[in-house]
């Protein structure tokens, strides 16, 4: 039976009708149908703590969180997550007032998007960029403008300059990610300094994306919030599920003063209403874990890294090593490869590997024609074989 169709007129709004299914979707689909090892979808293949999973269950057994929880977030969880700003960061938050729990951190960026933004006000992103802020900037019917991060030195690095002159007087927000998905960039504190003080003088709202908060493997994160001036403008986004490798799980938040808190929680309320309410409860345990387990995590993920890093370099391709996050962006030029997308669709049947094609998160879709992004959050003995079966390259 054919669905009723009342005039010509597509049944996708035109705000929504550019992006499709997401590349993650196609790319885990054809990893499925080949058999082949799954590099491209940013999520562990082992779970996070044993003891995080035992107080889940526990939640669930014993009645926490599988009715409604409350708008804002369980309030044992804003307490943790106030409790870790200050503790990681010296921020201070009240848990009350500038901490809002949301179903994991993509939630959290629409949400802030929606309830932020205008029709026709400007959103300066960084681009490379996460596939959802392209979208969601769509729905709030603002424009996209892009600060394109180019490669420098084996890594890639920010135009401060450019930047600068991206801003108009239609610009209402910078919507900043570091560490940089996908590729692995940490921006320094000085690039910090620079952004803060541009967001200061132009009046700027800034939204930051730090679900990679610690994935930094050389140094440590530096929130922009804690910039002069940077508090009371600065909407913070961060979630567990990379920190504790329950990404399923979807437990985000914000933090960020009362004024901007309720305006977030005004659009989150019509998004999902409350999530993860079980969840929650083992969340703020985890987030009270000693500093070892940070330690721990961390150390393992960069010797990950340095494993797949290096068998790409072995493999041919030019390698990004990234100062943070679970990717590694690399550049198929030196292997006669011009087009990441086709590349990525027949590595496949040519090696048995996946990977994303970074071009589809790129306006000048020129700038990242020839460059591929890898997961490393998997298993050792899984890069391992990744690693042996690049080698056919």
């Amino acid at each position: 039976m054919s669905a009723p169709v009342s005039s010509d007129r597509p049944f996708l709004n035109r705000r929504l009708a550019a992006f499709g299914t997401t590349i993650f979707a196609e790319m885990s689909a054809l990893a499925a149908r080949t058999g082949s090892i799954n590099l491209g979808q940013g999520f562990p293949d082992t779970d996070g703590p044993a003891e995080i999973a035992e107080a889940a269950s526990r939640a669930v057994l014993t009645g926490l969180g599988n009715q409604y929880p409350p708008g804002p977030g369980v309030p044992e969880l804003r307490t943790a997550v106030a409790a870790h700003q200050q503790r990681f960061y010296g921020l201070a938050y009240d848990p009350d007032t500038e901490v809002l729990v949301t179903a994991g951190a993509t939630e959290a960026i629409a949400a802030a998007l929606l309830a932020l933004l205008e029709p026709g006000d400007e959103v300066i992103a960084l681009e490379p960029y996460y596939d959802s802020y392209a979208a969601c900037i769509a729905m709030a019917g603002a424009v996209r403008v892009p600060v394109t991060l180019r490669p420098y030195a084996g890594g890639f690095t920010l135009d401060l300059d450019e930047l600068r002159a991206a801003v108009t007087p239609r610009t209402r927000l910078l919507l900043l990610n570091t560490p940089h998905n996908p590729t692995g960039t940490v921006l320094t504190r000085e690039e910090l300094s620079a952004v803060a003080a541009l967001a200061v003088e132009r009046d700027l709202l800034v939204v930051t994306d730090e679900v990679y908060e610690h994935l930094v493997f050389e140094g440590s994160h530096t929130p922009l919030a804690g910039f002069p001036g940077m508090r009371e403008r600065t909407v913070t986004i961060s979630s567990a599920g990379k920190t504790f490798s329950f990404t399923g799980w979807k437990v985000g938040w914000v933090t960020a003063p009362p004024e901007l808190v309720t305006a977030v929680r005004s659009a989150k309320q019509f998004l999902t209403y409350v999530s993860s309410g079980p969840f929650q409860y083992a969340i703020a345990q985890a987030l009270a874990l000693p500093d070892a387990y940070y330690e721990d995590f961390r150390a393992d993920l960069a010797a990950k890294r340095d494993l797949l890093a290096d068998g790409l370099a072995a493999a041919g391709f030019e390698v990004y090593r990234p100062q943070g996050t679970y990717f590694i962006t690399t550049d198929i030029t030196p292997l006669g490869e011009k087009d990441g997308l086709a590349f990525c669709r027949a590595l496949p049947e040519r090696c048995g590997v996946v990977a994303i094609p970074n071009q589809v998160f790129y306006d000048d879709k020129s700038a990242g024609a020839t460059q591929v992004r890898w997961a490393f959050c998997k298993r050792t003995d899984v890069l391992r074989e990744a690693v042996s079966r690049l080698r056919r390259l």
